[in-house]
């Protein structure tokens, strides 16, 4: 999320925290760890991922305890860097709330259709010759290109489940993001597309998405990818062009995926794919190798009755 160029001094007084740095480092944006970029803020609350925030790009880390701060960066101290980085959030974008199907502040294109009961959100753009079927929804801040048709009951740019376990419920981060999608991409019915925490959700130009497909926060999804119903991927992968995933495929978060690979159905993929290979499995691996495995393993039977009728 980009934001007017703030002051350390200022950020830190929002939420009422101590830091280390020039009272005038600025800060231009709050992302988190996989979307970073330099004049970013990003957060970390855990020690397992401080060294990863403070060798980022982020040249701001909200953190919970007082380490060295690197050279051209600052920190922020707080106890609780989670809940902070949720004011900050809602200072700088406070939620909005629309009560028109069309908000008065979205841009719609030539020739586009909205068909009944669908709903568009605050400053949504959506190109020209597109076509959105009824009940579809499209939360606040999403942009979609032209000759794009989504099909009824399909929500674009939901939130991120992106949740803190708490001692006595979760805590939900607020998310800021949004969803890009290009043009002539085609998506089925009841699919569900999350934003982006602080950053975009991205599918390709000429990406077809079948019914019953789950896109989680932050994943960016490359041109001309096909994928068939009930995939669903996980938040922050990064898919590459030409991508095939086939029924039921599961993608674990932070995965990536090569060019023009395919994933067969009802795979569960765990671990990067590189380009051009074929996967399949849970968990998935090289198709080839892995239906040898599967071969081998129906064998086992036929070898212990033979080794015990010795």
């Amino acid at each position: 999320m980009q934001i007017n160029s703030t002051t350390l001094k200022d950020i830190a007084a929002i939420i009422n925290a101590e830091y280390i740095g020039n009272d005038l480092h600025i800060i231009s944006g709050f992302n988190e760890i996989h979307r970073v970029t330099s004049g970013d803020l990003v957060f970390v609350d855990h020690p397992k991922y401080y060294e990863k925030a403070l060798q980022s790009a982020a040249t701001t880390i909200l953190i919970n305890k007082e380490v060295e701060c690197p050279e051209g960066k600052a920190l922020i101290i707080h106890e609780d860097p989670f809940t902070a980085f949720n004011k900050l959030t809602r200072h700088f974008k406070p939620k909005q709330y629309s009560n028109q199907f069309t908000s008065s502040s979205a841009i719609i294109g030539v020739n586009t259709i909205i068909m009944p009961g669908a709903f568009i959100g605050n400053h949504v753009s959506i190109g020209d010759n597109c076509i959105l079927n009824p009940n579809v929804i499209v939360y606040d801040n999403c942009k979609i290109g032209n000759n794009v048709v989504i099909h009824a009951g399909t929500i674009v740019g939901s939130d991120a489940f992106y949740f803190k376990n708490r001692r006595t419920h979760f805590e939900q981060l607020d998310t800021c993001g949004n969803v890009v999608i290009e043009d002539n991409v085609h998506i089925g019915a009841n699919c569900t597309i999350d934003k982006g925490v602080t950053s975009d959700t991205v599918i390709g130009k000429g990406t077809i998405i079948d019914n019953l497909v789950h896109i989680a926060h932050d994943v960016v999804i490359g041109e001309m990818c096909l994928f068939a119903a009930n995939v669903a991927i996980a938040g922050c992968c990064t898919i590459g062009n030409r991508v095939t995933m086939w029924g039921q495929v599961g993608i674990s978060s932070n995965i990536i995926i090569g060019d023009d690979a395919v994933i067969q159905a009802q795979s569960g993929v765990g671990e990067n794919v590189p380009s051009g290979k074929v996967f399949f499995g849970s968990p998935a691996a090289d198709a080839k190798a892995k239906m040898r495995e599967i071969f081998a393993l129906k064998q086992l039977p036929s070898l212990i009755h033979k080794l015990y009728d010795k």
